[in-house]
Parts: structure tokens; sequence; C-alpha cells
């Protein structure tokens, strides 16, 4: 099994990375900077094309499309929230998941049976309006939108498609106060990533195995 995850350098998508690797997968590891894992910026088009070329007629099982960012928070409704911030985290939150999605997908087709798991966020949801997180939650919502009409695209050509909310998980973009470890997430999301198929594809997911209202 193959499984290639962005954003595996920190967070929950290290937890990831360190798990499949434990149970002997063969894990191809992505961050933004410079590190130990693959180099891609999910934002830069000629990023994403160089990984891809450079994994030649490899095929990929499962595609993780974890790598996020979360720069509104606190900002001021009044006089917060600027342009700039928009058009970069739109850039990184959807863009970059369709690029990564886009760029893969030859890869996605040698499998037999590939996956594309994209770690949304429960504040994606209509059903949860608090208000604040403006660009964060209409970006996730946009993550959610992309992965549903994906999953009818790819549906014939057998590939399946889950978007997933992590949990409130204790990492830097979480919080110490957050409800789970990245241990929790990481597992319960393998664990839905093995669930995950043509019969139940497009579908909203929390960690834990709840379907989440869209």
């Amino acid at each position: 099994m193959h499984v290639l995850i962005t954003g595996a350098n920190r967070g929950i998508g290290k937890a990831i990375f360190d798990q499949y690797h434990a149970d002997g997968a063969t894990v191809t590891g992505t961050q933004r900077g410079p590190g130990d894992l693959h180099r891609l910026d999910v934002t830069d088009p000629a990023s994403v094309a160089d990984l891809a070329a450079r994994m030649g007629d490899m095929a990929i099982d499962l595609l993780v499309c974890n790598a996020g960012v979360y720069a509104d928070k606190g900002q001021s409704l009044t006089d917060g929230y600027p342009a700039q911030m928009w058009a970069d985290g739109f850039a990184t939150n959807v863009t970059g998941v369709f690029l990564t999605v886009q760029a893969f997908l030859p890869h996605l087709r040698r499998a037999k049976a590939g996956k594309i798991a994209i770690i949304s966020s429960q504040m994606a949801s209509h059903t949860r309006a608090p208000g604040g997180s403006y660009i964060y939650r209409a970006s996730k919502a946009a993550a959610l939108n992309l992965g549903r009409n994906l999953a009818t695209d790819l549906k014939p050509e057998g590939i399946s498609v889950g978007i997933y909310h992590p949990g409130w998980v204790r990492t830097d973009m979480g919080g110490a106060a957050a409800e789970i470890s990245v241990d929790e997430s990481a597992t319960g999301l393998i664990g839905r990533f093995a669930a995950l198929g043509l019969a139940n594809t497009g579908c909203f997911e929390t960690w834990d195995g709840q379907a989440h209202p869209y």
C-alpha cells in the first residue's frame, strides 16, 4: 500500500504518517519548507507538478490532502481579514487540494481502487455558524464541496473520495485545550480511510466514524 500525505511534517499529518509507516505501508510525506520529507508547496503548480513527475509511474492507493492553514483566528470583523489573507487561505485549503488531486490522478488511476481523503473540518458545516474565522470556515466549506463533486466525477473510475473532520485536536492549530491528541485523531482517521469505498464515496465524517451534517 502506498500512501501520499501532504503536510506530514507536524500535527495530524505527521501522526498519520508515523502510524502508516509503523504498519509497514510505503508512505510519501510532504512539507512546504526544508526538512526530511519531500518538498511540496500545494499553492505552487510547478512544485506539485514536479513531485508528481518525480514519482514517475508509481501507483498511489491513498492520497491524504492534509496540508492546511488557519491564519485568521482572532481577526476582527471591523478591521481584520485582509484580502491577501483570504487569497492565501483559499490557495492552500482549496486550490491546493484541487491541484494536488489533479496532479496525482494518474498515480491514483494506477491503483486498483484509489482513494482520496480530504481533511476538512466541522467548521465547514452550514449547521455550525457561531461567527468568526470567516476565511477558515469558508475555505473548509469549499474543500467539502470540492470533495463531494470529485466523488461524483471519479466514482465511474473506481476512485473514492472522503471528507473528514479530524476532531478538535491538540496541535498548534487546535490549541492546548483541545479534546483529543494527534494520535487519537490519526488512529480514527486511518480507520475511516480503510472503510472508504465506492459505496460511501462523498461522505463527510468525523474522525470517530460519525456522519457529519453538511
